[in-house]
């Protein structure tokens, strides 16, 4: 990735970043004054029904006295300031009221069941009115009670001052937590990009390679073909032939882990048919004396032909980097894992770079030799197939002074 390629990437994420907080901040911030403005109606609502229920029950008290024939001499109420009754008669005239408007002509005309709102010199907000008709002898008489709705306002008040601190305390949360999540995962996805690009070109390098020397050894028979050594262009084109299928066939099953469909084929796998099997191949193709009196009978649930790749891909690194001996050992180990172990007696991976030893295309200095080191997709494939099987691999210090790989697996119990 070039400089203007990577400064290029960063603004458009950087660009898609704040959008996205842009989007879920308006989209929150619309449900919250959504919500806050149902939430200030509706308190508003419920507590004037309540103001209204408390009126009429109170009027209803006085029409049931009266209905007794007990009269009404003095009317009592709670606070002089906030709420009023009178009795009008059908003619409108006040039959009796409350001290807090004694001498008063009726406040409201209202027929029984009836309710409003007044202006009065009471309290500086209007009164909800409600009436309530009684009966005294043969007369028809209407009971008004009339209450102020300031703890109606104040409560509304007090609701929506909390949500104007509320709700931009709740924004600022909201955009915080939707930059940082939105930041995390454009990470991820540039992280992701910037390894992609890296494995085409890495890939690219590696194909070229081959190509390059087919191609050089295809022109200098061309030009010189009296010179030319036929059984000799012929064993270089099958040497790198074989390494480019070698090295198509390591992307291949990289590209199906990039898409998870490795151990798409699952099945039990007797784990140490492979070893064996990979034991004697070393065998018969190197002089290395090979250890295989440690491996047990395990067996796994997965993809035998990824699993195969996976013992040779370690048998094959092992032998690549051992000086006289390799030795594999595989067990059971009792608690729901397979544990492979595949050891040598060469110089080891140093600690600073067990960790990216299983990354991919990574070659360490002393195997960097075209002849020697492949392509550095080797333990990359058992990292991603171990991983594909829900297990993982890593590499320590063996007994035998080297590189000690150990890959764990789910047993097939499991």
């Amino acid at each position: 990735m070039t400089p203007g390629t990577g400064e290029r990437a960063r603004r458009e994420l950087r660009a898609v970043r704040v959008r996205a907080t842009v989007i879920a901040v308006l989209a929150v911030a619309l449900a919250l004054v959504a919500g806050g403005v149902a939430l200030v109606f509706g308190l508003r609502t419920e507590l004037s029904n309540d103001v209204r229920d408390a009126a009429r029950d109170r009027a209803g008290e006085v029409a049931r006295v009266i209905e007794a024939g007990r009269g009404v001499s003095t009317l009592a109420v709670s606070a002089d300031d906030e709420e009023f009754l009178q009795v009008v008669a059908e003619d409108g005239t006040v039959v009796a009221a409350s001290d807090n408007v004694e001498g008063r002509p009726a406040l409201a005309r209202l027929a029984p069941g009836g309710s409003t709102t007044v202006e009065t010199d009471l309290d500086e907000d209007k009164f909800l009115v409600v009436a309530v008709g009684a009966k005294d002898g043969d007369r028809d008489l209407t009971v008004l009670d009339g209450r102020a709705p300031s703890g109606v306002a104040e409560a509304t008040w007090t609701v929506t001052r909390l949500l104007l601190i509320g709700v931009p305390v709740l924004l600022v949360l909201a955009a915080a937590a939707t930059w940082a999540a939105v930041g995390r995962t454009l990470r991820r996805v540039a992280r992701a990009e910037a390894a992609q690009r890296r494995f085409v070109s890495d890939a690219s390098h590696e194909l070229r390679s081959p190509v390059a020397a087919v191609r050089q050894h295809a022109e200098v028979a061309l030009a010189h073909p009296e010179r030319a050594d036929p059984d000799a262009l012929a064993g270089t084109v099958r040497e790198e032939a074989v390494r480019m299928q070698r090295l198509v066939d390591d992307l291949l099953l990289l590209a199906r882990a990039d898409e998870s469909a490795l151990a798409a084929t699952r099945r039990p796998v007797d784990v140490d048919d492979l070893v064996l099997e990979e034991a004697r191949s070393l065998r018969s193709g190197t002089d290395l004396a090979i250890d295989s009196t440690g491996v047990g009978a395990a067996r796994v649930i997965g993809d035998s032909e990824a699993l195969r790749r996976l013992v040779r891909n370690l048998g094959e690194n092992a032998a690549r980097h051992a000086r006289a001996r390799v030795a594999f050992a595989l067990t059971d180990t009792g608690d729901g894992q397979v544990r492979l172990t595949v050891e040598d007696d060469g110089p080891g991976v140093p600690p600073a770079d067990r960790k990216r030893v299983f990354d991919r295309f990574v070659r360490l200095d002393e195997s960097r030799a075209r002849g020697a080191g492949g392509a550095g997709l080797g333990l990359a494939i058992v990292a991603e197939v171990a991983a594909a099987h829900r297990g993982r691999a890593e590499v320590g210090e063996g007994d035998l002074g080297g590189a000690r790989f150990v890959v764990t697996l789910p047993s097939a119990g499991e």
